[in-house]
């Protein structure tokens, strides 16, 4: 099976200690450092997601996110690379690739396209057709938000995002690795293009979309 999870995740690995712990990003406040600290957590310290916001053990789950983020850089990136611990459901292979594949991806273009001198990458067609089954399964999740109604085109196919609405209804084109990234927030980033009514599409960019 491909492993296009393990990958990203190498890859921003790579990129991160090209960078340096101080770099920004495109999730908004946050440095590689900070970007860095929550992939750690998210891989095998769940506790400390909703830690900090409970009463009782909030200031400890701050201070252990605290101690997670001022570690020396080598060695966050370190638990990075390494992946969640093995009693981790994301320890399995089969289940990696499909909750982690799109994470890094988007993670991973975070970090280089928040650089000045960015290029776009060219995927092999492996990933864009593994990162358009992704995007096809949540796409209407994604845009439920939308004001408007999408269609998604990319050289793997086409995908009804929303249904068409008073307001009218939008094509995005591109391919499949940058509609992921405008479906998740970065279409500032993004090398798409957006056809329909002026109206339409303004109000589509400037709706909230993805998970959140």
């Amino acid at each position: 099976m491909t492993a296009y999870a393990q990958d990203e995740r190498a890859l921003l690995c790579d990129e991160f200690l090209r960078v340096g712990a101080d770099a920004p990003t495109l999730c908004e406040g946050w440095t590689t450092a900070d970007l860095a600290t929550h992939l750690v957590v998210r891989d095998g310290r769940p506790d400390l997601i909703v830690g900090p916001m409970l009463p009782v053990i909030g200031g400890w789950a701050k201070d252990q996110v605290r101690a997670i983020k001022t570690q020396p850089w080598a060695d966050l990136v370190k638990a990075v690379r390494s992946g969640p611990p093995i009693y981790s459901p994301t320890a399995i292979p089969q289940v990696d690739e499909l909750v982690n594949h799109v994470e890094f991806f988007i993670h991973h273009e975070d970090v280089r396209r928040a650089q000045d001198e960015w290029v776009p990458r060219v995927l092999d067609a492996t990933q864009e057709k593994a990162l358009w089954g992704a995007l096809d399964r949540m796409a209407r999740l994604m845009f439920r938000k939308s004001p408007v109604g999408v269609e998604l085109v990319s050289p793997q196919g086409r995908c009804r995002a929303k249904a068409a609405t008073e307001r009218g209804d939008v094509t995005v084109e591109g391919a499949a690795g940058e509609l992921v990234l405008a479906a998740y927030g970065r279409h500032d980033h993004s090398r798409v293009e957006t056809t329909g009514p002026e109206e339409a599409i303004a109000a589509l960019w400037s709706s909230k979309l993805g998970l959140a």
